[in-house]
């Protein structure tokens, strides 16, 4: 059965899974030694299912973003459509007016992979392609 101690252990975990024990053990008034036998007890009955990191992506994998202006050289549009669909860097896509057929915003972590979507583009019409240098909003 899970205490009021074991709810403010938990707490302090949240904020900060790293804490010493010694430091959560202060503010809940136990020795460190005892808020490690209860952090195990909440862990074996699993009411503590594990640890996590969160990791700004930016910095592991920096992406790329680009506008890329599709100028359609076929009727072929659905078949344009479901390509967009499959494709997991396209992040935007809207059909438009003007100056092109289609603008399409993608997320890709290098220039290969950009290539390799515009290769693919390229069966189904031209394309321009401006990148993003910073984000200013």
């Amino acid at each position: 059965m899970i205490d009021k101690v074991d709810l403010q252990i938990i707490v302090f975990l949240r904020q900060d899974a790293k804490m010493k024990l010694q430091d959560i053990g202060d503010k809940v008034h136990l020795t460190g030694q005892a808020v490690s036998n209860r952090i195990s007890k909440l862990e074996k009955s699993g009411v503590i299912k594990g640890y996590t990191v969160l990791i700004d992506e930016r910095y592991l994998n920096p992406k790329m973003i680009a506008y890329i202006t599709v100028i359609m050289g076929t009727a072929n549009h659905e078949g344009f459509k479901k390509f967009l669909d499959r494709r997991k860097e396209v992040i935007e896509a809207h059909r438009i007016s003007g100056d092109g057929c289609y603008m399409i915003k993608v997320e890709v972590g290098s220039q290969e992979e950009l290539t390799q979507l515009l290769d693919g583009i390229l069966a189904y019409g031209n394309y321009r392609v401006n990148i993003s240098i910073a984000a200013v909003k």
